[in-house]
């Protein structure tokens, strides 16, 4: 990707980043309503609720999000910190990630967790245990889908000390931070596999993490904050060459990435992970990855740079919505799985359910807090 010298105010507010990350976390919601619904048993035995009506392409559909939306967020996380970091001292800089990202997952670890798992074992007719189990560092499934904020604050903290070090690095180009995703990434992946299996978390009080795809969400991290500093989207979007030879071709590594994981479901009788099968997984991944996010980039910052009225508030609300989208996906969950319904129905009424009521539950505790501020 070449691009001209910058020619944008670095400070612009560029909306359609503000919309691509409120439209990932709503690909985060369904990726999280489809464990609801998925029919390899996978997330049975940890999710919320486990409904025993399933539909085969919601997992499918969950592959390809499973690929591409934990690096858009990080991209998107990446690109705000070098103009955060700016205009602050290290100290102020802390403070303000710590507010931001460890203060909620304190809060929602001593509160979501616990009811998570109420809702877990309500769900399946489980009886209740005793008040010690029902906290993350007593779960073995420990901060589940929270895992992402301390991993950005340390992501955060590592550019923060790097960048008040005295280490003089060359500038890198984008093109050279692609090939970097693409070729580190697929080394690190795959010497992780060989050593730690292929799919394996580190899981602790504080940090929880995939081994294998750590370092590829760091690189996409630095990978915003490069295009940040390089001045990337500042100026209007390139030609749609490289944007249509990419919506063109990026179906095939990510059908190779989908062949590659339901392999072993189709074909189970002597399956084994040989070094070539682990080759196919790691390289159809990052290549999905790298097509799937440079479409996603393009698209949003093509045709969705403009704020309008629901996007404001839906921008406001999504980072919140994160937080407790999957108490709802549990509350919603439990109460279709008793209806009756046909999961071709239930499935689209979760989505809608579970995003609408986190939305309009983020919302209340603005217009609380707002009230409660007015007051004062």
């Amino acid at each position: 990707m070449n691009v001209e010298k910058p020619k944008g105010d670095p400070t612009t507010r560029l909306y359609w980043m503000d919309n691509l990350r409120t439209f990932t976390i709503f690909l985060v919601v369904l990726y999280h309503v489809g464990g609801v619904y998925e029919s390899t048993g996978l997330w049975g035995w940890f999710w919320i609720v486990d409904d025993p009506t399933t539909i085969t392409w919601v997992g499918i559909v969950g592959i390809m999000f499973d690929i591409m939306v934990m690096p858009t967020m990080f991209f998107i996380a990446g690109y705000l910190v070098p103009g955060s970091l700016k205009n602050k001292t290290a100290s102020a800089f802390l403070k303000g990630k710590l507010k931001r990202l460890i203060l909620p997952w304190l809060i929602a670890v001593l509160t979501l967790i616990p009811l998570y798992k109420v809702i877990f074992l309500y769900s399946r007719g489980l009886p209740q245990e005793i008040w010690t189990n029902y906290f993350h560092f007593n779960n073995p499934n420990s901060q589940n889908w929270l895992w992402f904020l301390p991993v950005l604050f340390l992501f955060n903290l590592l550019y923060l000390i790097f960048s008040n070090t005295k280490i003089k690095v060359p500038p890198v180009s984008i093109k050279a931070w692609i090939w970097a995703t693409c070729f580190i990434g697929f080394v690190y992946s795959y010497s992780m596999g060989v050593w730690l299996g292929m799919r394996s978390w580190t899981l602790t009080p504080v940090l929880d993490f995939e081994n294998e795809r750590l370092l590829i969400y760091f690189i996409a991290f630095l990978l915003g904050a490069s295009s940040f500093k390089q001045g990337l989207f500042l100026n209007s979007p390139p030609r749609k060459l490289l944007y249509n030879i990419t919506n063109g071709i990026a179906w095939i590594p990510v059908t190779l990435h989908i062949f590659a994981r339901l392999y072993p479901f189709v074909y189970p009788e002597g399956f084994s992970v040989t070094p070539l099968y682990r080759t196919i997984w790691w390289l159809s991944f990052d290549l999905s990855l790298l097509a799937m996010l440079y479409a996603t980039l393009g698209t949003f910052w093509r045709y969705f740079n403009k704020p309008g009225k629901l996007w404001i508030h839906l921008n406001q609300y999504s980072y919140g919505v994160y937080i407790i989208h999957v108490i709802m996906i549990g509350i919603f969950g439990t109460m279709l799985m008793n209806t009756g319904l046909p999961v071709l129905v239930k499935y689209p009424l979760l989505i809608l359910m579970t995003y609408m009521f986190s939305n309009l539950t983020v919302a209340g505790y603005y217009y609380a807090r707002r009230l409660l501020f007015e007051s004062d």
